[in-house]
């Protein structure tokens, strides 16, 4: 008989990042079948409804919900002792008696703790709110909530502008500040080389293949997904610009983007000439260099060998050019999952998408399509009051159980973001998946190549090569370059390597 436990705590707060992982954690205890620790906003009020807990009326936003669905009492008495390990462990220091109370307010934090820089992660509603207290206090700040409207993004980048100092945002999961790592990010060299980036896992790509060929970052700044786009007019592209320009230990700068608006581009690139030092462009688009392109020419011009990048190729993958049918790419990464259209366009022709290239290849609500298609599932419309896919990736995996059972799949493109924040160990999930979806689709009498863009260090927790080894192993073709890992998939489509 299935046991449900929902436990309200009043006033005990913990930021979104902090229970997302902790949900995740308390979901593994064998025997929870169902789990989420969040605040109850009533964005995830509706979420927990929607999972079959009833929360108590009397909960407000600065509640802490413990839900549990498990199979006995003894699996929720787990559950709720991995919750409350993982919670006290990631808690901030009690003061003692006599102490002054802890900030109450983002701008209190910033002046008690005499800080240059703010990381906040809150539902997007309330982002722009503690942006502005955190400004005010003269802080930098991290914003890495989404659903942030555009037309705030513009005014917190104004008002930090005008106090000279950086929104890093919003919706910006990576950067690296000084060798500190926030956020999404992986374990690299310290270097020369300063990255500006308007996309996540971009970011972490171009890291991860410098951190392959030898070379180290100074500082990695994030500005947002939206920042090169019309509306925004890469407002802090150009004040991250200037920053890495005037830092003493950056000799050279790559700007990393998602497809950006031309106008914008051409007035970033006029103003990035007079910086002083070399500044260089990995911009997505159609008719530009990917990622991987843009960089060993950034590695060429900065004097430096162009390593083989990392591969693991499968010993059962059939014929190239077998012509099998559709790709079906299912990503984690935004930026990822637009370079891989963007490469195989060229030979497949239209892809659809829950983030197309053309509207008019969008995907309706149901995600599928008979012909080519690539979902990014940490896409906002799929993150709305759950974890990133980085983090909990059981809609990736349901769907991958849904291709391989599907005739019209040829062959399926996944990624695997390693690094800080992500997944602590997703090599075994990933790789069960992907044996038991080469199996459902052999039982069908097809065979299911998979390929696997890792994005990863050896320096980065969950073990590079150890995690590749482990997809390997299940079957699957493993690239570093996301690159190389699309056009390895389109052999298997008829499409050109």
């Amino acid at each position: 008989m299935t046991i449900t436990h929902v436990d309200l705590r009043r006033g005990a707060y913990h930021d979104s990042v902090t229970l997302l992982q902790v949900s995740r954690t308390v979901a593994d205890v064998e025997g929870v079948e169902a789990a989420q620790v969040a605040m109850t906003t009533e964005l995830n009020v509706e979420v927990l409804s929607g999972m079959g807990f009833e929360i108590p009326e009397a909960a407000g936003p600065n509640d802490l919900v413990v839900a549990i669905r498990a199979v006995d009492e003894d699996a929720v008495a787990a559950g709720l002792a991995a919750a409350a390990a993982a919670l006290s462990a990631k808690a901030a220091p009690s003061g003692g008696f006599g102490d002054a109370p802890a900030p109450r307010t983002t701008s209190g934090a910033v002046r008690v703790g005499g800080a240059e820089l703010a990381l906040i992660s809150v539902p997007g509603r309330y982002a722009t709110t503690e942006a502005l207290d955190a400004i005010g206090a003269g802080a930098s700040v991290m914003l890495f909530s989404d659903n942030v409207p555009v037309e705030d993004e513009v005014r917190l980048k104004d008002a930090a502008a005008a106090v000279d100092v950086l929104i890093m945002g919003p919706d910006c999961g990576t950067a690296v500040v000084g060798g500190v790592a926030l956020g999404f990010a992986n374990v690299v060299e310290a270097g020369p080389m300063g990255l500006v980036a308007a996309s996540g896992t971009g970011a972490q790509q171009i890291m991860c293949l410098l951190d392959a060929a030898g070379v180290g970052i100074s500082h990695c700044l994030g500005v947002g997904g939206r920042d090169l786009k019309a509306a925004v007019g890469g407002r802090s592209t150009r004040q991250a610009l200037a920053a890495l320009a005037a830092d003493p230990a950056t000799s050279s700068i790559v700007v990393v983007s998602k497809p950006p608006d031309e106008a914008v581009l051409t007035d970033l690139e006029a103003y990035a000439a007079g910086l002083g030092l070399p500044v260089r462009w990995a911009t997505l688009g159609a008719g530009r260099p990917d990622l991987t392109t843009a960089l060993e020419a950034v590695l060429k011009a900065e004097g430096h060998d162009v390593p083989e990048w990392p591969k693991w190729l499968s010993d059962s993958d059939p014929e190239p050019g077998a012509g099998l049918g559709s790709l079906r790419g299912l990503f984690c990464g935004g930026t990822l999952a637009d370079e891989a259209m963007l490469i195989a366009a060229e030979s497949l022709g239209d892809i659809r998408s829950n983030i197309p290239l053309r509207d008019d290849l969008a995907l309706g609500s149901g995600l599928t399509h008979d012909g080519h298609l690539v979902i990014d599932f940490g896409d906002d419309g799929l993150t709305q009051g759950r974890a990133h896919p980085m983090i909990d990736p059981t809609l990736r995996m349901e769907r991958i159980a849904a291709e391989a059972q599907d005739p019209t799949c040829g062959a399926l493109l996944l990624d695997l973001v390693l690094g800080f924040g992500a997944h602590q160990d997703p090599a075994g999930e990933l790789a069960d998946a992907i044996r038991a979806a080469k199996g459902a689709a052999r039982d069908s009498g097809r065979e299911l190549p998979v390929v696997v863009s890792l994005t990863g260090t050896k320096g980065d927790p969950q073990g590079f090569a150890a995690t590749a080894q482990t997809l390997s192993g299940a079957g699957a073709s493993v690239f570093l370059s996301n690159r190389d890992a699309t056009r390895h998939a389109l052999t298997f489509l008829g499409g050109a390597r």
